[in-house]
């Protein structure tokens, strides 16, 4: 990989995409959203690492390898959008992180609406499936 590294983190059951809710998160796969980003990222001059964890302490790890590192991160926190002050914290640290969601919290249930991460982060963009990871990538391109 060449280019500027950008880690592109996902939290939980993210590692289901293509068989997990298909209607809400689409059909492709988290490898297929590892070769997207890759390509994106090419394009872009950017070193895209895609990675998963369902563990809240590997993805406060990452955020702070990426502050030690000064990496810019495009992060979708998933389900500890909603209630994770410590990946908010993580977030806080980093030096560019650009929070991302496949489908639109605000348009679905009211638990979803609120994110403790928003504040912290750069920007937010939501609802464009796999293409919320390209523009948030382009935006960190032009950053």
């Amino acid at each position: 990989m060449t280019g500027r590294p950008v880690w592109v983190l996902n939290g939980p059951n993210l590692g289901r995409l293509g068989a997990r809710e298909p209607e809400v998160y689409g059909h492709a796969s988290l490898d297929d959203l590892r070769a997207a980003c890759a390509g994106w990222g090419r394009d872009l001059g950017l070193a895209a690492e895609v990675r998963q964890t369902d563990s809240e302490a590997e993805l406060i790890s990452w955020l702070h390898q990426a502050a030690d590192q000064r990496v810019a991160v495009v992060l979708n926190p998933a389900a500890f959008t909603h209630y994770s002050y410590a990946l908010r914290d993580a977030v806080a640290q980093a030096p560019l992180v650009v929070e991302v969601h496949l489908s639109n919290p605000a348009a679905r249930e009211a638990f979803r609406a609120l994110s403790v991460i928003s504040p912290v982060a750069k920007g937010v963009i939501a609802g464009f499936g796999f293409d919320s990871y390209r523009l948030a990538l382009a935006a960190i391109a032009s950053a």
